[in-house]
């Protein structure tokens, strides 16, 4: 998101959230104080769970214009936080209260912190006087959370509230995003200040680079220009900035195929003809091929991560490398750079685009259409009896026409949704990528529909990941949600499974994994419930579920053993995916 920096400003006047100067400011709880900082903050939504500590803000919120989401657990809290600040570019904002209430919103912070997501977190702390003498609930939670948030805060104050939330809210969505922490001890919650909002915020140790060195600019563009096969590697940064719009000028003013990390897909519609497919350990043969091939990778909001370079010694071994990034600690981290971009990627494209020449690449584009994986693409058409991972996202694709924001789980179905559920609106698509966060899909999908209730929401999960989160299904009847959960159900977790399939020797350890009748599951919780046991019953049930208003869970029982093909193995390239049973480890490999 592109911010302005700024400094502290307190002003003798208060400001009120709807915009009139008071003479003299109310004197509010700090619990008040929190509720108005929030309401300045355009937030209207708040997911959390009370708790001794945050029992004196849970008594203000009803006097507030805050929708409180009661999650059944503080992870979800979190990451519905997340998942609602994906799908609106908003701050997400959860509330948990001290001790096992805050360290379990840690993992959400976590998943926040490596997918570059903007949340706030407010927690509950002991009373001051009883703070280090380890009272009941009791733990340091800015201690804690510090490697996994952008920053975070202890407030010691009432007086500190407000330009402490201000300042929260400026780092979570300036920059490159990510979570910040808010810890306020029970007394200043209780105790009572002026109410006096800042108009504005910043820090000075901290200056976001946005706007590019020209220099690097014109560099880059001639290098862009000179190239014979170049490729855009398109990342989250480009969906975080907002910068779809321009990024598909850029494109279509380069001629440049386009390839894609996990999280950067949808930042060009999948549909554009210029959009080749996901990159990496499973991504599509052709772009891998394509990687193997150029002579150009441009990397545009990407921070060259293990599951999309593989074996970095053999990544992209004839391309020198351009890399746009916000975050001048990514750049050369993993990848050396021949130029440097550092800066927002809206701001970097808006400056490239009147740089760099008008081209076409029909040849390369056709070279890399030729080694398109022909056998595998008719083998996914040829359905077999039971219902077919591929041929489930692709009736979910086709139902939802390309406009329902898609969350996942983790596991073989978010890289079968990866590869085939065609992401044309990069804020729709919402998976766990960096830190691959296992229950993520239906707290996400919980947190999107809040944030975008016009739009349809599906949410792909595995049946392991689900039994993790399932309890959200209350939250989901509760808020009377219309969201659609795909189980894709194997009866194992998945993903280890195929790993121990072509690694470890078929030596099944610990993931085979029983569950619930999810149907009856479903009913208890005041859900709809579908099973769908052969292949011509998932569309009739896929167009049922988007007929019912409200919460609808469908079990598609699929082949025990399926894998996730193309696979790129453990320690190797891009250019040694394979692309079937007929692969067997060498030692190397393992």
């Amino acid at each position: 998101m592109v911010a302005e920096p700024t400094i502290i400003e307190r002003t003798d006047e208060a400001t009120s959230p709807n915009g009139r100067v008071d003479a003299e400011p109310e004197i509010l709880t700090g619990a008040e104080i929190t509720c108005r900082c929030l309401e300045a903050e355009g937030v209207t939504t708040v997911f959390g769970y009370p708790g001794g500590a945050v029992i004196p803000l849970y008594d203000a919120l009803p006097r507030s214009n805050l929708h409180h989401v009661l999650s059944r657990f503080e992870q979800w809290s979190a990451l519905e936080a997340d998942g609602y600040a994906r799908a609106t570019g908003k701050v997400g904002v959860c509330i948990a209260t001290s001790g096992p209430g805050a360290t379990n919103l840690v993992t959400g912070l976590a998943n926040a912190h490596l997918d570059s997501v903007p949340v706030v977190a407010i927690t509950g702390q002991v009373a001051q006087p009883f703070i280090g003498k380890d009272a009941f609930q009791e733990v340091d939670i800015t201690g804690i959370s510090l490697p996994v948030t952008k920053h975070n805060y202890l407030v010691q104050r009432p007086e500190d509230i407000a330009h402490t939330i201000k300042e929260a809210f400026y780092l979570a969505r300036s920059g490159r995003p990510g979570p910040v922490l808010v810890d306020i001890p029970k007394n200043v919650f209780l105790a009572k200040a002026p109410f006096d909002y800042p108009k504005k915020t910043g820090r000075r140790s901290y200056q976001p680079s946005l706007i590019p060195n020209m220099r690097q600019v014109r560099l880059a563009a001639q290098m862009i220009d000179e190239a014979k096969k170049p490729l855009i590697m398109a990342g989250h940064g480009i969906i975080l900035a907002e910068g779809q719009e321009v990024f598909r000028r850029f494109v279509e003013r380069t001629g440049i195929p386009v390839i894609f990390t996990l999280l950067g897909l949808g930042a060009l519609p999948e549909s554009h003809p210029l959009a080749e497919g996901l990159m990496g350990m499973h991504g599509h043969r052709h772009v891998n091929a394509a990687l193997e091939e150029c002579d150009l990778l441009v990397n545009i909001g990407a921070r060259f991560d293990d599951r999309a370079t593989g074996r970095l010694s053999g990544f992209a071994p004839n391309a020198k490398v351009i890399h746009v990034d916000i975050d001048p600690a990514e750049i050369g981290k993993n990848v050396p750079a021949d130029v440097p971009v550092v800066g927002d990627a809206r701001e970097a494209l808006k400056l490239l685009i009147p740089e760099v020449a008008h081209r076409d690449h029909a040849d390369w584009r056709a070279w890399i259409d030729g080694q398109r994986n022909r056998m595998l693409e008719a083998a996914l058409e040829n359905r077999p009896t039971w219902p077919e991972p591929y041929a489930i996202i692709k009736s979910i694709r086709e139902a939802a026409g390309g406009e329902a924001i898609i969350t996942t789980d983790v596991g073989q179905h978010q890289m079968w949704a990866a590869q085939h559920i065609g992401v044309e609106h990069g804020e729709r698509w919402i998976t766990s990528g960096g830190l691959g966060t296992m229950g993520y899909g239906l707290p996400s999908a919980v947190g999107a529909k809040i944030g975008r209730p016009e739009l349809e929401v599906w949410t792909v999960v595995g049946d392991g990941g689900f039994q993790m989160s399932l309890n959200e299904l209350a939250t989901a009847v509760q808020e009377r949600l219309d969201i659609n959960i795909a189980i894709i159900n194997n009866g194992y977790l998945g993903m280890v499974r195929q790993w121990q399939d072509l690694f470890q020797d078929k030596n099944y350890s610990e993931v085979q994994i029983s569950g619930p009748s999810f149907v009856k599951l479903a009913g208890a919780y005041g859900c709809t419930g579908i099973r769908i046991e052969r292949n011509e019953e998932i569309m009739p049930a896929i167009q049922r579920a988007r007929s019912i208003d409200g919460p609808v869970v469908l079990e598609f029982i699929i082949e025990p053993e399926a894998n996730v093909y193309p696979m790129v193995p453990p320690g190797g390239s891009n250019s040694e995916m394979v692309h079937g049973n007929l692969w067997q480890p060498t030692e190397e490999d393992v």
